[in-house]
């Protein structure tokens, strides 16, 4: 930072932050220009003190994500399509335009809405979409109806997904994340985020041999509730908010 300009640097922060928070951004920008802000930091710092908020809200939000089910109904679509008559070809466009028509959608909201508004609907619609499908497997409602309803379902739950489950966690943790930290916590997230993508992946089939679609969906739904008060509850609202702002509401 140029010396000659740190008088105007702070009259910029207290504009933004308030008069409070001045000397505690000048630290954080002279840090920068040292470079100082990784080098120094251990995985330890993660797991404890005052970083361990910022990381455990990235962890279980990646976690929540891929215990939604997600990547199962990625992975076994066609296998749901191809139940009622859809070739497999077919079925992977219609799910890739729910997907692309939920991306886009989610593009155009997110600074219209915010990241916590469109985590807290995307994961509610999800559980619909799941409640649907578990209807669709149950002994209630069999014939055409148990189809419409799974297909619709699965649909709807790539669409839901696409509107702010999927996109906004890789958008939301680097605005939270402290810039000291927020390569290494991103590596742990991302981590959480893989580890978790592969064990749904590989026990999937089994657990639906086993458990039946109707039980395990269930789960997959419960999960997507979960998900809609932890973020209710812990997420912060980062639209409109400098990363300075963001910080002191987080960390303590």
């Amino acid at each position: 930072m140029d010396k000659g300009r740190i008088a105007e640097a702070e009259a910029e922060f207290e504009k933004l932050l308030g008069g409070s928070h001045v000397k505690y951004a000048i630290a954080d920008l002279h840090k920068s220009d040292r470079g100082d802000e990784t080098d120094t930091v251990k995985f330890s710092e993660l797991l404890y003190g005052r970083h361990f908020r910022v990381v455990f809200i990235g962890t279980t939000l990646f976690a929540l994500q891929q215990l939604s089910g997600i990547n199962a109904v990625f992975y076994f679509s066609s296998t749901v399509f191809k139940s009622a008559g859809v070739p497999s070809d077919l079925a992977n466009v219609f799910v890739g335009i729910a997907n692309l028509s939920g991306s886009i959608t989610a593009m155009i909201l997110m600074d219209k809405l915010g990241r916590k508004a469109l985590l807290i609907w995307s994961f509610f619609g999800m559980a619909v979409a799941m409640f649907l499908q578990v209807a669709g497997a149950s002994s209630f409602i069999s014939g055409s109806a148990a189809l419409s309803l799974s297909v619709g379902g699965m649909l709807l739950f790539v669409l839901t997904f696409a509107l702010g489950a999927g996109p906004v966690p890789g958008l939301l943790l680097p605005e939270i994340f402290p810039n000291r930290i927020r390569a290494k916590a991103m590596a742990v997230c991302m981590s959480v985020h893989w580890v978790i993508n592969f064990f749904v992946g590989l026990f999937f089939l089994p657990l639906l041999e086993q458990l039946g679609p109707q039980l395990l969906y269930s789960m997959f739904c419960t999960f997507c509730l979960m998900a809609v008060v932890f973020v209710k509850r812990n997420v912060v609202e980062t639209k409109g908010r400098s990363l300075q702002e963001i910080e002191i509401a987080l960390l303590p």
